[in-house]
This record gives C-alpha cells, structure tokens and sequence, in this order.
C-alpha cells in the first residue's frame, strides 16, 4: 500500500491508498539552488545600505532567504535588514528567524520609503494569474484599485497561469513606488530560483514557474489535493488558489477533496460577509466595490457547478454547509468518502503541492 504524505497546517497527514485506486501523485518539479548559489545571488545586494525588509507572506523559502541575509550580514560584520510584517503573520515570521533577531510591524503607510524591499514567494492566482509581489501589494494596500482589477478578470472561472489584464492594474499599482523586491519561485524541496529588482522586473520569474509547475494530463474523476504548506493553508481564502489550479484536470461531475488546514479562518472579508448574509452571489458580477476576496468566492459559486468540492479543515461545519462544500472528518474519511460515493475501484490522483503545481 502506498503511504503518501501530505500537509496540513504546520504538520503533515499520511494518505493510506491502495496501489489499485492510486491513479497519479503529482508534486513540483525543477532542480533546486543549493546555498553557495543563493548566496553568491543575494551578495549581488548593497547590504551596507539600511534596509526594511517587508515580509508579504511566510513560507520556507521566504525564511531561507531573510536567513541566509543575516548570514552574510553577520559575516560581513554589516548590520542586519530591519524585518517588517502584518501584525497577523509576525509571529509566524519570527519562529523562523535568527536567534536574537527582532521583527516589528509594517505601516501601509510608508510605501514611498526608498529603503523597502519586499519578499514574497511566486505562485498561481485564480484572478491576475500569478501571486507575486505585485499582486500582493494591491491586494493589501490598493483596495482603491481592486475594484478595476476585478472588473477586468477573465470571465467569471479562475485564469491561473494565464495572462490577464487583472495582472496588468496590479504592475501599474506598483510601478507607482520607488520599491524592491526579492522574488522567488521554489518547489516542495527548496528554491529553484529568484530574483531581485523592483516588483515590475521581478515577473520575469513566471517564466521559470511555468517550467516546471505546468503538467499535462487528462481530466480526472477524483482529486485529493494538498496545498504543500502551511503558509498556502493558513486561511480558507488562500487555500483556495491551490483548488483553481487544478479547477480545469477534474471532470464535470467529479470530485475535489482540498486538504486545508484552515488554522486562521476564512481570510477573506468577502466569505465572512456571504456567510453572515450580507453579500448575495448575485452581486458578485458587477460590483460598484470590491470587497477583499470576493473572486475567490465568485469562482466558488461557478466551479461548483462543474464539480463538488469536500474539505478537510478545522472550520465550523456551518462555514462548509453554508458554502455547499462536502465536509469531511479528516484524510481517511476523505478516502473513504470516494470509495463509497464512486466504486471501490475508482482511480484517485493526489496533488501533493497543489500550490505550486498546475496540472491541465
């Protein structure tokens, strides 16, 4: 019997499935950097100069990154970056720091600072196509913008891995401040690469995602699909993205199970209201405001029309029930719930790093 394994939250889950009903496992490919090459990269920076060091998100290779820079710094005998983050990912960053090392808050505000380097991990997005540093910073800072952003996504499906003119506001939002930004592309065993410039220069790297994150297959009947970390779980909203990534491989009539931790809620103002009433489907499709995270939940209502879609997570039933998703108890019962629903012989393809993977 195949033992797979899969993330959820900060640790991993194991899948107990027949060699029979596994149809495929599919992970993230590409030849990862070793640390004499990640170094020699980020000495390409004038560390001498201050620097705030703004966190977007965290993930290992984020935490790779900000660890080899003090690295240097240390070595070097320069003094370390100033490491800012949203209040509600600090502590998450601060685990993965260097003793002694301090983080504080990141004040919107001070976007026109010169000294800001921002640092994100590239991934898919159901609405500009790619997650980057860019798109980060609409999303957080440019809610002004998102209204135009939004209206001009690509039909009422997630785009990701396409190019869109959503991609386009958000480049136009951070062509506006004089920032950079250190972007990387990584699969489940490191980074494969990454890049340093202003968010503009940086998307080049979508290039090198594509290489390997893209696989071609046919259309499946039944998916397990993992986002492959923590930081890609953390909420529903984010948990998502790895859903629209694998939206177009699963048939019509067939089945999604996400394997989401879930650990922070829904992450999305737009879920909280739909689910407290105060936001109907129907003004989803031309709204006079965007509401944060109302693709995701406009994507939701459309794919569900093609298949369903079960949960593995640690949310209130309620939030499933109220979102038409199939709620499921945990990994086993998620297997279980395929056997019975679909023959004992269905054949189940496993997405392990659903975050970073495109399979079409």
């Amino acid at each position: 019997m195949p033992e797979i394994w899969l993330n959820y939250g900060i640790t991993d889950v194991v899948l107990d499935i027949r060699a029979e009903n596994l149809e495929q496992k599919i992970d993230s490919n590409g030849t990862t950097l070793e640390d004499s090459a990640i170094n020699e990269k980020l000495s390409s920076i004038d560390l001498s100069n201050p620097m705030d060091l703004v966190v977007l998100h965290n993930s290992r290779s984020v935490q790779k990154i900000i660890n080899s820079l003090f690295t240097i710094c240390e070595q070097k005998s320069l003094p370390f970056p100033n490491v800012l983050a949203e209040k509600k990912i600090m502590n998450q960053v601060k685990g993965g720091m260097p003793e002694g090392s301090s983080i504080n808050e990141f004040d919107s505000t001070e976007l026109s600072n010169s000294k800001l380097v921002f640092i994100g991990e590239m991934e898919f997005d159901g609405l500009f196509g790619y997650e980057t540093i860019s798109t980060r910073l609409i999303k957080k800072f440019g809610q002004n913008y998102m209204l135009s952003a939004y209206a001009k996504r690509k039909g009422n499906f997630p785009a990701p891995g396409q190019n869109t003119d959503s991609f386009e506001e958000a480049k136009k939002f951070s062509n506006s401040f004089e920032i950079q930004g250190i972007e990387i592309v990584a699969n489940s065993k490191g980074i494969v690469d990454f890049s340093i410039g202003h968010p503009s220069e940086t998307l080049s790297l979508t290039k090198t995602l594509e290489s390997f994150a893209f696989q071609d297959i046919e259309k499946q009947k039944s998916m397990i699909i993992s986002t492959g970390k923590d930081s890609s779980n953390y909420t529903l909203s984010k948990s998502l993205s790895s859903l629209w990534n694998c939206s177009t491989a699963i048939q019509n009539g067939g089945l999604a199970i996400l394997v989401a931790e879930c650990k922070a809620g829904l992450g999305s103002e737009a879920l909280q209201q739909y689910l407290e009433g105060r936001l109907s489907s129907e003004k989803l499709q031309n709204p006079t405001k965007y509401i944060g995270g109302m693709e995701d939940l406009l994507f939701l209502t459309e794919v569900q029309k093609n298949f369903q879609i079960g949960l593995v997570s640690i949310l209130p039933e309620f939030y499933a029930k109220k979102l038409n998703l199939i709620t499921l108890s945990g990994i086993k019962d998620s297997m279980d719930y395929i056997l019975k629903t679909q023959g004992a012989r269905q054949k189940v393809t496993v997405v392990s790093d659903g975050a970073r993977v495109l399979p079409r």
